[in-house]
């Protein structure tokens, strides 16, 4: 009797621990693992204390301020647009963070890394823009398209991540040297590069001090008008990367009406302004 009972009870046992396990595996399964480099669980996010806040990089801060002030003026709604590198208000977007804005599918890939309110299914592309030359004021060194860009003594500036910053810029060069099968005219362009800058902020500087030309988006020279003109790039070399946002499930409730205006045709003519296009 002692022998069943034993046997019983390691049965039990058994049973019990092949329960836990797979329920451990379970609940392994369903937990987030994301694991980037700025997230913080101490951090609780609670973002709805009637403040639309938006955080992301510089690029689409612009054409998003242009929505916000314009919002904020039809609907007495406070929106604020927080923009930068990332390691500047990443807590205060963990925390506050009605939208998670990126300025390419890339960028906001990275983002939720760290935001682990917000996942893959609320990432919502809103509009596109393209990558053009920027080149000084009256375009003193005559370039006009892409192969300028190979000539010697031409000094060009490249918005690169370089593995370790979430920015748009990352590869957009080697995509548009790239384009036409052409090894050589990844070569040649890569001599001319003198700095591969970590963020379009960066890269506007140093193309200010130093280049000639700086590979970027539409949007950074019609923002600054006074400090640089642009070049389109030929139809087959130009790359284009979108514009996108995450809202929070915790979000203000006035949220989703901030959202359907930077959809709406009033938005669009306000975005269309910095070349975002749909």
């Amino acid at each position: 009797m002692k022998k069943v009972k034993a046997l019983a009870t390691s049965i039990a046992l058994a049973t019990l621990a092949a329960s836990s396990i797979a329920s451990a595996a379970m609940n392994m399964d369903t937990m987030d693992n994301r694991e980037g480099m700025f997230y913080d669980a101490s951090i609780q996010h609670h973002p709805a204390d009637g403040v639309i806040r938006l955080y992301g990089p510089g690029g689409p801060h612009s054409a998003l301020i242009k929505v916000a002030e314009a919002y904020e003026k039809k609907t007495g709604q406070k929106v604020e647009v927080i923009f930068g590198p990332e390691k500047k208000w990443t807590r205060d977007a963990q925390a506050k963070a009605d939208i998670i804005f990126g300025s390419s599918e890339q960028s906001i890939t990275a983002y939720l890394e760290n935001y682990h309110f917000i996942t893959q299914k609320d990432v919502q592309p809103v509009y596109i823009r393209r990558a053009i030359i920027a080149v000084k004021k009256g375009n003193p060194k005559n370039i006009q398209g892409f192969d300028d860009l190979l000539k010697p003594d031409t000094k060009v500036v490249v918005t690169e991540g370089k593995g370790v910053y979430n920015t748009s810029g990352t590869g957009v060069w080697e995509d548009i040297a790239g384009r036409e099968g052409s090894l050589q005219d990844v070569q040649k362009l890569r001599k001319n590069i003198i700095s591969f800058e970590k963020g379009s902020g960066a890269g506007f500087k140093e193309f200010n001090e130093q280049g000639d030309a700086w590979i970027t988006w539409i949007d950074w020279p019609l923002t600054n008008p006074g400090k640089a003109d642009y070049v389109e790039l030929e139809k087959d070399r130009t790359i284009y990367r979108d514009m996108n946002i995450a809202v929070s499930p915790k979000a203000d409730p006035a949220t989703a009406d901030f959202v359907k205006f930077l959809n709406s045709s009033e938005g669009e003519k306000l975005v269309a302004t910095l070349g975002w296009t749909r």
